[in-house]
C-alpha cells in the first residue's frame, strides 16, 4: 500500500505540475492530482502484487533486503529469503517482457509530442511550450536512458538469483553430495 501510495502522489504531483505549468489552472492541477494519484497508486500496487505476489509473506525489512540485494546483484545472507529473490528477479523480467509493446507506443508518442512542441514554440504561450518541451524531455528519456538502465538491473537481478544461497533440503541426509 505505502509503495503504490507513493507511486501514485509522485505521479499525481509530475501531471499536475504540467498542468499548472501550461495553464496556470490551480484548480486543474488539483483536480489532476486528486484524480490521478489514486487511480495510478492502484494501478501501480496491483501490478506489483501481480509480478511479485511473494511480497506479501515478508515484512517490511525482509522485503527491502530482498529488492535491495536484488537490484545489486548481491546474494542475501539469509537463505530463507531465497526464494524471494529469486521471485523477485523473474517479477522483473515479467515486467520488462510485459513493457516491451510499450515501446512502441512511446516511440510514436514522442514523435507527436516534438510536433506538438515545435507548434507551440512558434504558436503557443509560454507555458504552453515549456510544458511540451519538458513532455519531450521525459519521453526521450524513456526511449534512450530507461531501456540501458533496464537491461542492467535485470543482469544484476539474474546474478543475485543465481547466487543466491540455496535453503538446506530436509530429504537430503547429512554429508551427502
Amino acid at each position: 500500500m505505502s509503495r503504490g501510495a507513493a507511486v501514485g502522489l509522485a505521479a499525481g504531483v509530475l501531471c499536475a505540475a504540467f498542468v499548472l505549468v501550461e495553464s496556470g489552472s490551480r484548480a486543474g492541477a488539483l483536480v489532476v492530482l486528486v484524480a490521478l494519484s489514486p487511480f495510478h497508486g492502484v494501478r501501480a500496487a496491483r501490478r506489483m502484487n501481480r509480478i511479485w505476489p511473494d511480497a506479501g509473506s515478508l515484512n517490511d525489512t525482509g522485503r527491502a533486503t530482498v529488492v535491495r540485494a536484488t537490484r545489486r546483484g548481491e546474494a542475501v545472507a539469509d537463505p530463507r529469503l531465497t526464494p524471494h529473490v529469486v521471485a523477485y528477479a523473474a517479477g522483473l523480467r515479467r515486467a520488462a517482457e510485459d513493457d516491451r509493446p510499450r515501446r512502441t507506443v512511446v516511440l510514436v508518442v514522442t514523435v507527436l509530442a516534438v510536433v506538438l512542441a515545435c507548434y507551440d514554440t512558434v504558436r503557443g504561450a509560454t507555458g504552453e511550450m515549456i510544458a511540451s518541451w519538458l513532455a519531450v524531455g521525459l519521453l526521450l528519456t524513456d526511449l534512450l536512458w530507461w531501456p540501458r538502465r533496464r537491461a542492467a538491473l535485470l543482469a544484476r537481478a539474474a546474478r543475485a538469483a543465481a547466487s543466491a544461497p540455496r535453503p538446506p533440503d530436509p530429504d537430503r541426509p547429512a554429508g551427502a553430495p
